[in-house]
């Protein structure tokens, strides 16, 4: 069973915004840690921004101030607001779910993972 599914990436120039979702079964939207995550070529796969049930956020430094993770509870639906985006943001985007209580920040939180959505960002 499909458990999270992202969408909305795709390829921009440096400068724009992209807005990605990731639409969660309800059982897994209940987790006490939803993520996103992103994957480079030839570099190890980093935590973005995260968000817990209390609605407290947290943001890699290279991110923070430019990307807004929120959550739509009626929808089941995480989002990733991206602005400012710069080629170095280039990598596949993966949403994730986390159901142990705790830091939202490292990847050992997380159990449950989507497939993912690429994002491209040209100079």
């Amino acid at each position: 069973q499909v458990q999270l599914v992202e969408s909305g990436g795709g390829s921009v120039q440096a400068g724009g915004s992209l807005r990605l979702s990731c639409a969660a079964a309800a059982g897994t939207f209940r987790s006490y840690c939803m993520g996103w995550f992103r994957h480079a070529p030839g570099k190890e796969r980093e935590g973005v921004a995260s968000i817990n049930t209390h609605g407290t956020t947290s943001y890699a430094d290279s991110v923070r101030g430019r990307f807004t993770i929120s959550k739509d509870n009626a929808k089941n639906t995480l989002y990733l607001q991206m602005n400012s985006l710069k080629p170095e943001d280039t990598a596949m985007y993966y949403c994730a779910a986390g159901r142990m209580v705790g830091d939202c920040r490292p990847r050992r939180s997380y159990n449950d993972w989507g497939q993912g959505t690429q994002v491209t960002v040209s100079s």
